[in-house]
């Protein structure tokens, strides 16, 4: 009988390659970042954590902002399969559901994810920014697409219930974004001891409470 030959794996490409490199920048840089702050963690550091030599940290992404720019991709996008908010799973299941309640579950159980990876970033980012302008500048440019998301989100659900009389669509989203945004997720989770699973519950009967001005069944 003949012995059955191992199929040899398959070799990445060079843009294959230069991606995985990429993201393994990026994964030590978001970790760095949130474990010593953003002032606290050299290049050299992030370089040494993903196995590459510091110029080419430098030469992928040129400065430390732009990395931490990237932080925040990674943070939203997840790593096992990395995909924008709208085309992750919880915003199609958002799209299909007709119950308010349900919807919002969809909603911050799927954003909860991400503003769980987000917040440690977001903290110490804001910090840093103080005194860094260029991170000030990253800070400003993701809670502009933030809130891009959130109208987005908000547009659907308002497709399965009126917004609370008496509160505008702008108001509304004001809203959304701080009960599932990283500075109310650091004082309930970070700080007050509740579990995500708490905070998820919370924030469901909030949003459809204090946006919808209905109660959860």
């Amino acid at each position: 009988m003949s012995a059955v030959k191992r199929l040899a794996p398959a070799k990445l490409s060079r843009r294959e390659r230069a991606k995985a490199t990429q993201w393994r920048i990026v994964k030590a840089a978001y970790t760095l970042f949130c474990a010593r702050g953003y002032a606290g963690t050299t290049m050299a550091q992030i370089a040494e954590a993903a196995g590459v030599a510091v110029q080419t940290v430098y030469f992928t992404f040129h400065t430390k902002s732009a990395l931490l720019s990237r932080a925040y991709d990674f943070a939203v996008m997840g790593e096992d399969e990395p995909l924008a908010p709208d085309k992750q799973p919880w915003f199609g299941a958002l799209t299909a559901e007709p119950n308010l309640a349900q919807a919002a579950r969809h909603v911050v159980t799927g954003a909860g994810e991400i503003t769980r990876r987000v917040t440690p970033l977001y903290l110490v980012a804001r910090v840093a920014a103080d005194g860094d302008p260029d991170t000030a500048k990253v800070i400003v440019f993701h809670e502009r697409w933030r809130a891009e998301g959130y109208r987005a989100v908000l547009k659907l659900l308002v497709t399965k219930a009126r917004l609370r009389p008496g509160l505008s669509f702008e108001r509304a989203t004001d809203l959304l974004l701080l009960f599932v945004g990283p500075d109310v997720y650091q004082v309930l989770v970070g700080g007050d001891g509740w579990s995500h699973e708490e905070w998820v519950d919370w924030t469901v009967s909030t949003v459809v409470e204090q946006i919808f001005g209905r109660a959860v069944s």
